[in-house]
């Protein structure tokens, strides 16, 4: 009877893993740039995991979790200082940090930042807009320029560094749209879309489905726990009367 109720509560445990991460992707279905999350699961008898008498329980544990970096729908913006990368390739930030996000910014200082205030880095540093520039334009190489008040001529400043990641980037969320890596950042071939930006990953239709079904299962685990405490309820008080 226990055997059963440590199999329905580490499946119960997993699927309200599940609901959190199904949750946490409808939350950023509208964060540009955002790229969801998905988790699966593994099933292993406990005799595998601890030196026991093997007794049949078959356990759930997670087996994987998984970033999905497939791209967004590009959108029109108009504004000058958002942009879209068309392709896998990634904004390079200070601090080891990359992003997707392009809704970037002008600082006080006159830095090209991300959204959050991270620098936006380029080929010669952290890319620094001159304090009289009216116009910032920026060409499908990520090449930056700014027209200046008494000069109807662009003048170029840096270059955005757009980096690529291989399959075993090791690229992990650290909050605000930002990743980290573990392996070396190369030469993309992505292009910049200035106006635009990308949408996030999520298919609200599907997530939505997902977490109805997760949100059954998760029910049904409850249940199950639950009819087994009754029986073991009614099992002890039979036994205190013989």
């Amino acid at each position: 009877m226990y055997k059963g109720i440590y199999i329905a509560a580490s499946g119960a445990i997993l699927k309200q893993t599940q609901l959190e991460v199904v949750s946490q992707n409808i939350a950023n279905m509208n964060t540009s740039g955002y790229k969801k999350d998905n988790v699966s699961f593994k099933e292993y008898l406990l005799s595998t995991e601890a030196a026991a008498v093997p007794d049949g329980r078959a356990m759930s544990d997670y087996s994987e979790f998984k970033l999905d970096l497939s791209n967004g729908t590009i959108i029109r913006t108009g504004n000058p200082l958002d942009i879209a990368i068309d392709g896998n390739g990634m904004i390079a930030l200070e601090n080891g940090r990359y992003t997707r996000r392009g809704d970037l910014k002008r600082s006080s200082e006159g830095y090209l930042t991300s959204h959050d205030g991270a620098k936006v880095l380029g080929a010669n540093g952290p890319i620094l807009l001159p304090t009289d520039s009216t116009v910032i334009e920026i060409d499908p190489e990520g090449k930056v320029s700014a027209m200046q008040q008494d000069t109807n001529i662009p003048s170029d400043i840096d270059t955005i560094r757009i980096v690529e990641f291989g399959p075993d980037g090791g690229l992990a969320k650290s909050g605000n749209g930002q990743f980290t890596a573990t392996g070396a950042a190369g030469p993309s071939t992505s292009g910049v879309k200035q106006g635009y930006l990308e949408t996030s990953n999520v298919d609200t239709v599907k997530e939505m489905i997902r977490m109805i079904d997760t949100m059954r299962e998760y029910e049904s685990y409850q249940k199950v726990i639950q009819m087994f405490d009754d029986a073991t309820a009614k099992v002890n008080n039979e036994m205190g009367r013989i």
